[in-house]
């Protein structure tokens, strides 16, 4: 009788009071938390609000802004209160990594905040479910992603998508002296590499001047959009966005559904043939062997374009900023050049790219700079305490910092700044070129533990397989003296593109 007697105006006042004293009353408790982890810095934070301000001051320079704070903290660990989003700990500190990723694996997963906001793109696929489905996909990807089979349909894939495709465009650009987007180029290079492996089709033409495929722009609209979700400084807007489905979750929506139609399509297109006409011209794609074990269509699906995404986005924004760190660093990429023509003669295969031990240290110094995942978040299911002290509650946010890691004075040294490929060996001045083992928790590039990415080995044969071919036939001239914008969607961008001008090098015998 009293609800009704109220006015609905003053009911949603009195609803609002009483929600604002609760979330006060929760901001309390969490800076009596935070005062009990004293040790650990974060942002300013306020009673109601948390870091609302600063973050919202930073959102576009986080990787900036946690990388200072992270630095200032004695312990390479942050705590931050932001409003509506679960209590984070962001931490660079490798024995909080390992403790995460494998001591105590099992308390932290994805967890559903994590899995909400990549759901409708990537769905049930193995990047984005924990438990069981988690470790079924694990499973089957272990056994796909290993063996010798599997490396030599890469090298093949390699062979034919680098040396049919890629390097005749970089020779028409080049002898047009015309400017290309080597970032774009790159991702549509990756695409199709992927796309082959799995799918075993081509998707995306080269050729710069033409427009990039339908799949290739709804994978990019989604990725983005995905990724802006997580950074929001207020989730509740992208899931008001989402319910009434408007502005960017309208375009999201779009974006997933057109990637979601054209994979299965080609799933359904697949099984509509003979498995028999399939072997009998030599495919050997992940798709096939899919539907030759009998799993559902969605699973596939779902499974399809999380590889798409990880295998085409990771590998050319590591590829992208190995080109641009190399372009500065004209000594450096002499170097590799030089291993190239001393370690490898005829045909290029694995065994010769395991030869190219600088060109691998190049390579691991640009992802320690600029990794492809520049951040990676779990969820504590219950109670814990990180190595360093910190304590975690359950339902918290618990997310490991591979940019910020790179950046730290006690992991890397004072030249941590600098772009230094010797790092990676066992002394720097060495001629024996033997490289360190450097802790897989220290340096989270294909993370660790029992979730290691299994496509660590092929994405080392792909950049190698590229870099190679390129560096021995091309320079590649940076065009702006500007330095370029790390843009951390769902894998790091390099902001406004890679324009490059691509240039003929001269064979020793003509210097």
């Amino acid at each position: 009788m009293l609800l009704r007697s109220l006015h609905p105006l003053s009911l949603i006042l009195s609803l609002f009071l009483f929600i604002l004293f609760s979330i006060t009353l929760l901001q309390l408790r969490r800076l009596r938390l935070r005062r009990n982890n004293s040790t650990h810095h974060g942002p300013p934070t306020y009673p109601l609000i948390g870091c609302l301000i600063s973050f919202y001051a930073n959102r576009k320079s986080l990787l900036h802004w946690y990388t200072h704070l992270l630095s200032h903290s004695p312990t390479n660990t942050i705590l931050v209160h932001r409003l509506g989003a679960p209590r984070t700990i962001i931490t660079a500190n490798p024995q909080n990594v390992e403790y995460i990723l494998k001591t105590n694996f099992l308390n932290f997963p994805k967890g559903k905040p994590f899995t909400d906001i990549l759901g409708d793109f990537l769905g049930h696929g193995i990047f984005n479910v924990d438990g069981e489905l988690w470790r079924t996909q694990r499973k089957l990807a272990a056994h796909e992603f290993t063996g010798r089979s599997l490396r030599e349909f890469v090298i093949h894939t390699l062979e034919e998508e680098v040396g049919q495709r890629l390097l005749p465009v970089m020779e028409a650009l080049c002898i047009k002296q015309q400017m290309v987007d080597l970032q774009e180029l790159l991702a549509r290079f990756s695409l199709n590499v992927i796309c082959k492996i799995t799918l075993g089709v081509d998707i995306c033409c080269l050729d710069p001047s033409v427009p990039a495929s339908p799949l290739a722009r709804a994978f990019d609209e989604a990725s983005e959009i995905s990724a802006r979700r997580g950074t929001a400084p207020l989730f509740v807007i992208w899931k008001v966005k989402r319910w009434v489905g408007a502005g960017s979750e309208r375009r999201l929506k779009e974006a997933v559904g057109e990637v979601r139609r054209r994979v299965m399509g080609m799933i359904r297109e697949r099984k509509n043939m003979r498995m028999r006409k399939i072997m009998n011209h030599g495919r050997e794609d992940l798709l096939s062997r899919l539907i030759c074990q009998g799993y559902e269509e969605n699973m596939i699906r779902d499974m399809l374009i999380s590889f798409m995404m990880a295998g085409r986005d990771t590998t050319s924004a590591a590829l992208t900023w190995f080109f641009w760190l190399l372009s500065q660093h004209p000594e450096v990429e002499e170097q590799v050049v030089r291993e190239t023509q001393v370690r490898v003669e005829g045909e290029l295969e694995y065994e010769s790219l395991k030869k190219l031990k600088f060109l691998k240290a190049c390579l691991c110094e640009s992802m320690r700079l600029y990794p492809p995942v520049p951040w990676d978040s779990k969820h504590a299911i219950v109670d814990d305490l990180l190595p360093d002290g910190t304590v975690v509650k359950a339902g918290d946010r618990v997310t490991y910092f591979p940019y910020g890691m790179g950046r730290m004075e006690a992991l890397w040294g004072k030249d941590r700044l600098e772009f230094r490929p010797d790092r990676w060996f066992v002394e720097r001045d060495s001629v024996q070129r033997t490289m360190t083992k450097v802790s897989p928790f220290k340096f989270p590039i294909f993370q660790a533990g029992p979730r290691v990415c299994l496509g660590k080995d092929m994405a080392f044969i792909q950049m190698k397989y590229v870099a190679f071919s390129i560096l021995r036939r091309f320079r590649i001239r940076h065009i702006s003296p500007d330095q370029p914008l790390f843009v951390p969607l769902l894998t790091a961008h390099m902001a406004g593109g890679f324009n490059v001008l691509i240039c003929k090098r001269k064979k020793e015998t003509d210097r």
